[in-house]
């Protein structure tokens, strides 16, 4: 399902409304697997996982969400159910059926929301990568993760000096601020810089506000849960906590990863959504 006959032209750009057009990358033969990436990237960071997929007979799909990446960067909400909008279109005008969606970090929470609203079977199985799920920040009977007054100061940080949040945020990025070479490190930082300041602000909220915890109850395709065991950004408590909520779903811990398990353990990273994708 979802095959495009080899040689034709894919569209780089897919409208979603009036004046927004998302950037997706589309390439490979087989079933989909639909990659969502996280705050605040695009689907460029899935540049090492791209290959091995379409060598593994996938057709991989990188959508990046608006306001990031080359996406159009519109004013207006940005709250998760905007975005699985967004991807639902996408993945409807591409005829997209049985795909495997994978989602880091935000875009493992936005796509928690797609797989429990997902009426017409577009997903059948779903991988969340150091997802912020269920709920990035603490609450009463939620004690895990971040405060929110700590992501109160990303917002205002975000308003007053970019560069610096984008900085700090890498800094605790990997297990080590070393883990990740320079090279990488400031490939990553370009993908960054290209969001728009308005959506990056709208996204903390979304992270800081959003509780998923009644939406991992009605997930039920099979879900892969890899996650860093040394990851600052989105505790492995999450991981622990996601798969205690979903009834058919299992961890794969990265005991050297922080929260970029995808580039500091690639190849077990790779090599695990493989397996899961091809079972």
């Amino acid at each position: 399902m979802g095959k495009v006959h080899t040689g034709s032209i894919r569209a780089e750009y897919i409208e979603v409304e009036p004046n927004v057009r998302l950037h997706i990358s589309d390439a490979g033969e087989g079933r989909p697997i639909v990659l969502i990436h996280g705050w605040p990237l695009s689907d460029e960071m899935f540049e090492y996982q791209y290959n091995t997929l379409i060598k593994n007979n996938f057709r991989a799909i990188g959508i990046t969400l608006r306001g990031f990446g080359k996406s159009d960067k519109p004013y207006g909400k940005y709250g998760y159910d905007v975005h699985v909008s967004d991807i639902r279109k996408i993945l409807t005008q591409l005829k997209i059926k049985d795909a495997v969606m994978g989602g880091f970090s935000m875009g493992g929470a936005i796509a928690i929301r797609f797989a429990a609203t997902d009426k017409d079977a577009l997903i059948s199985k779903l991988a969340l990568f150091g997802a912020a799920a269920p709920i990035w920040t603490k609450r009463d009977d939620f004690p895990y993760n971040l405060s929110t007054s700590a992501v109160d100061d990303l917002i205002a940080l975000n308003y007053k000096d970019r560069p610096k949040l984008l900085a700090n945020v890498g800094k605790i990025f990997s297990a080590t601020e070393t883990s990740l070479n320079e090279g990488i490190a400031n490939w990553l930082n370009g993908i960054n810089i290209s969001s728009s300041s308005y959506a990056m602000a709208e996204c903390l909220i979304a992270l800081r506000d959003t509780d998923l915890r009644s939406d991992l109850a009605n997930i039920e395709i099979p879900t892969l849960i890899m996650h860093g065991k040394k990851d600052k950004i989105c505790t492995f408590d999450l991981a622990v906590q996601m798969n205690n909520a979903i009834a058919n779903s299992y961890i794969v811990a990265f005991e050297d990863s922080g929260h970029s398990l995808f580039l500091e353990e690639t190849q077990k990273f790779n090599a695990e959504l493989v397996k899961f994708a091809k079972d």
